[in-house]
C-alpha cells in the first residue's frame, strides 16, 4: 500500500494536505488497533516480531542517477533473544558483472529474458551499488562489511529483549540500468523505479535471521514506520508508498510559463512522504507523468500516475483502469479484508508488474485485457503478501499462488467472464510441468528452483491450486470462511504455511496437516481411477501417491443420479456436501469397494475438476 504524490492545481493540492493528515491519523489508529490485537489475540499469544522506524532524507541527481542519503533507524528488539549483529539488504549490489544474480542468470537453464547476460554488460556509469560510508549504533562508530548484496554489522552492544538501538548511516547509491524491478530509463521511458533502493533492515523472526542474496526473486521485511524526504529535480512527478505532507511545495502543472520562471533551472524541490505501518518504501519519478485521482465512495484515493506521451490507445486504456481499479479494491476487500490504508497508486515504471506498499509498478503500453489482469494481480498482492506478509523467499506459493486464486475469482465477475472454472489455465500448467518431470517442491526456497518454470508453475499455479483443493477438501464455503479469518488473524504480521492450513482447521473441523505436507513438501500426484463396476459393486482405486477425499456421481440404468462423498480418513471429518457421505478411505488401502441401490450405468471421479488429477481418462466409466 504506497501512496502517490502529485503535480496538482492549487484546490487539489489544498484537498490533498487536509486528507493526508487525516489518512496520518487514520493509519495512526489502524496501527494502535492493530498492536491490541496482537496483544489481546490468543491464537497469537506467544506471537512476536520486530519493529523498525525509519527517517530518511535523500538527494536525488537525475543527470547522474547517483544519490546520497542519510538514514537514522530507530530498531526495537521485541524478541526473547539477545542480538549479537544486525544485517542489512543492499538490493542495488546485486546489478553488478559477477554478482550472485548475473552468475544466476547466465548458468540457469531458462533465464529470465529482462536479465540474461545483461547485468555483465553494464558499465561502471550504469551498474547499480549502495556504499554504506558510515555507521553509528547510539552515536557509536559500529563495524560493518559489505558482502555482495548483505551488510554485515557486528553490534558494539548487543541489544537486549526489549530495548530500541538507534543506527545513523550515511550512504551513497547509484540506480542501475533497468533490468529487474528497478532501475533507470525503462524500455517505457519511465525514468525512475525506485524499488528496493535503500539500506534496508533484515528480518529476524523465530526462524532467526532472513539473509539470502539478492538473485531477483522476492523479498521479506521488518513491520515499521517511514518518514521519507526525497529532494529531486523540479520538472519531476513522484508517487509511490505513503501520504504526501507538503503537497503546497511541489507542485506542478503551471498555469503559465511566468510561473515556471519563478523557479530557478535546476532547482529542486523537496517531497515528504509518512507511511505509518508497512515493511518496504518504493517510488518512482517521472518528469512526464500524468496523475489522476480517483476517489471510492469509501474515500480511498486511487492514484494513476502513467506518462502523458503514450499513444492514444494506451492512454484510453489508462481512464477506462480507473474505475475498474475501484471495483477490484471493493471485490478483495469484501472478501479477504477490509484494505486499511486511504490510498492506494498505480503506477506506470518496472518492466512488468510488481507489488510494493500501498502501491504498484506495472508496465503502461498493453491492451486492455492484459493492463487490466496485471491490475488487478498485483492489487491483490495487497492483501498476499503485504497485509499478510508471509516470507515470500521461502514460500512464494503462498503470496503468487493466493494472489492468483483471488485475482482469478475478481476478473472472472468483474468482467463478466463466467468461466466455470477461472483457474483452469493453473491446472493445464502444472499438469504439462508434471508430465515433463520439470516439478520441484513447494518447500525449495524461491532462489534455489533449478529452472525458472519449476519456480513459475509452483509459485503461482499450483499455489492458486492450494486454496482449489480446499474449495474441494473442506467446501467453497468454508474456504471463503478461512480467507476472512486467515486475515482477521494475520494481518499486519507473518504468518507461515501452518497458519493457513490451521486456520482452514478451525473453519472446518477437518484435519488438514496431511494435505499442508502432500501439496507443499512433496512432489506426490494425485491419480484415482475407475477400477471395475459389476452392477452395483464400484471399485475405485489410488494410482498415484497423494490421498484425497473423493466425489463420486453416478448415473444408473433407469436413468437417475446419485452423488457420493468418500472422506479420507485422515480428515477425521468431512466437508459440508448434499452428496451421499459414505464409509472414509484410509490412506495404505489402495482400492475402495462400495455397492448402490441400483446398478450403475456411468460413474465419474470429481466432476468438478477441482481436483489436479493427473490423469483424467480414468477417472470415468460408462457402460
Amino acid at each position: 500500500m504506497k501512496k502517490i504524490i502529485l503535480g496538482l492545481s492549487l484546490l487539489s493540492m489544498i484537498s490533498c494536505a487536509s486528507t493526508s493528515a487525516k489518512n496520518i491519523k487514520n493509519t495512526k489508529n489502524l496501527t494502535e488497533n492493530n498492536q491490541l490485537k496482537i496483544v489481546n489475540n490468543p491464537i497469537i499469544k506467544n506471537y512476536w516480531q520486530q519493529h523498525v522506524d525509519y527517517t530518511m532524507d535523500i538527494d536525488m541527481d537525475v543527470k547522474t542517477y547517483q544519490y546520497k542519503g542519510t538514514q537514522k533507524l530507530i530498531y526495537t528488539n521485541n524478541s526473547p533473544d539477545e542480538l549479537k549483529k544486525v544485517f542489512y539488504h543492499l538490493y542495488f549490489n546485486a546489478f553488478q558483472p559477477n554478482s550472485q544474480m548475473d552468475v544466476r542468470s547466465k548458468n540457469i537453464k531458462d533465464p529470465d529474458k529482462r536479465v540474461g547476460d545483461r547485468i555483465s554488460k553494464l558499465s561502471a556509469s550504469e551498474i547499480g551499488y549502495i556504499k554504506v560510508n558510515s555507521l553509528k549504533q547510539n552515536g557509536a562508530i559500529v563495524k560493518h562489511q559489505t558482502v555482495g548484496t548483505i551488510l554485515e554489522v557486528t553490534l558494539n552492544k548487543a541489544i537486549q529483549p526489549g530495548e530500541s538501538v538507534t543506527f545513523d548511516m550515511i550512504f551513497d547509491a547509484q540506480v542501475p540500468k533497468q533490468i529487474r524491478r528497478s532501475g533507470r530509463n525503462s524500455e517505457e521511458g519511465v525514468a525512475l523505479s525506485m524499488a528496493q533502493w535503500y539500506p534496508k533492515m533484515a528480518e529476524y523472526d523465530f526462524e532467526g535471521w532472513h539473509t539470502p542474496p539478492y538473485l531477483g526473486r522476492e523479498f521479506h521485511g521488518v513491520w515499521g514506520d517511514f518518514n521519507v524526504t526525497l529532494h529531486i529535480d523540479k520538472n519531476y512527478t513522484v508517487g509511490g508508498t505513503g501520504y504526501l505532507q507538503n503537497p503546497q511545495e511541489v507542485g506542478h502543472g503551471y498555469e503559465n510559463k511566468k510561473d515556471a520562471l519563478k523557479i530557478p533551472s535546476g532547482q529542486k524541490l523537496t517531497w515528504k512522504f509518512t507511511a505509518p505501518n508497512v515493511h518496504d518504501f518504493t517510488w518512482a519519478a517521472d518528469p512526464e507523468y500524468k496523475h489522476d485521482i480517483l476517489t471510492m465512495k469509501n474515500g480511498i484515493d486511487l492514484h494513476f500516475l502513467y506518462k502523458k506521451t503514450l499513444d492514444k490507445k494506451y492512454l484510453k486504456n489508462w481512464k477506462k483502469l480507473q474505475p475498474k481499479t475501484a471495483e477490484l479494491m471493493t471485490y478483495f476487500s469484501e472478501n479477504i479484508g477490509q484494505y486499511p490504508y486511504k490510498q492506494y497508486s498505480v503506477i506506470q515504471g518496472g518492466d512488468g508488474g510488481m507489488e510494493y506498499a500501498m502501491s504498484t509498478l506495472i508496465t503502461g503500453k498493453r491492451n486492455w485485457g492484459s493492463l487490466f489482469g496485471v491490475t488487478a494481480h498485483e492489487l491483490a498482492h495487497t492483501w498476499f503478501q503485504f497485509l499478510l506478509a508471509s516470507n515470500e523467499t521461502k514460500h512464494s506459493w503462498m503470496d503468487e499462488g493466493f494472489t492468483t486464486y483471488i485475482s482469478n475469482k475478481a476478473e472472472n465477475e468483474i468482467l463478466a467472464k463466467k468461466d466455470q472454472n477461472p483457474h483452469a489455465g493453473s491446472y493445464r500448467y502444472y499438469k504439462y510441468v508434471v508430465e515433463n518431470n520439470l516439478e520441484e517442491s513447494l518447500s525449495t526456497h524461491a532462489d534455489r528452483y533449478h529452472i525458472n518454470m519449476a519456480y513459475g508453475m509452483g509459485s503461482y499455479s499450483k499455489g492458486n491450486i492450494f486454496l482449489t483443493h480446499l474449495e474441494y477438501i473442506i467446501g467453497k464455503e468454508n474456504t471463503a470462511k478461512t480467507l476472512k479469518k486467515y486475515f482477521t488473524d494475520f494481518s499486519f504480521k507473518h504468518p507461515t504455511p501452518n497458519d493457513i492450513k490451521r486456520t482452514a482447521e478451525k473453519v472446518s473441523g477437518i484435519q488438514l496437516d496431511w494435505f499442508l505436507n502432500e501439496w507443499t513438501q512433496t512432489t506426490h500426484t494425485i491419480d484415482y481411477g475407475v477400477k471395475s463396476v459389476n452392477g452395483k459393486e464400484i471399485t475405485l482405486e489410488r494410482i498415484g501417491r497423494m490421498p484425497m477425499p473423493i466425489d463420486v456421481e453416478v448415473v444408473y440404468t433407469d436413468g437417475s443420479k446419485e452423488s457420493f462423498n468418500i472422506p479420507l480418513r485422515m480428515m477425521r471429518g468431512e466437508k459440508p456436501t448434499k452428496a451421499t457421505i459414505i464409509e472414509d478411505w484410509t490412506f495404505a488401502h489402495p482400492t475402495y469397494s462400495f455397492t448402490t441401490s441400483k446398478t450403475v450405468k456411468s460413474v465419474q471421479i470429481d466432476a468438478s475438476k477441482l481436483m489436479a488429477d493427473v490423469n483424467l481418462e480414468n477417472n470415468s466409466y460408462s457402460k
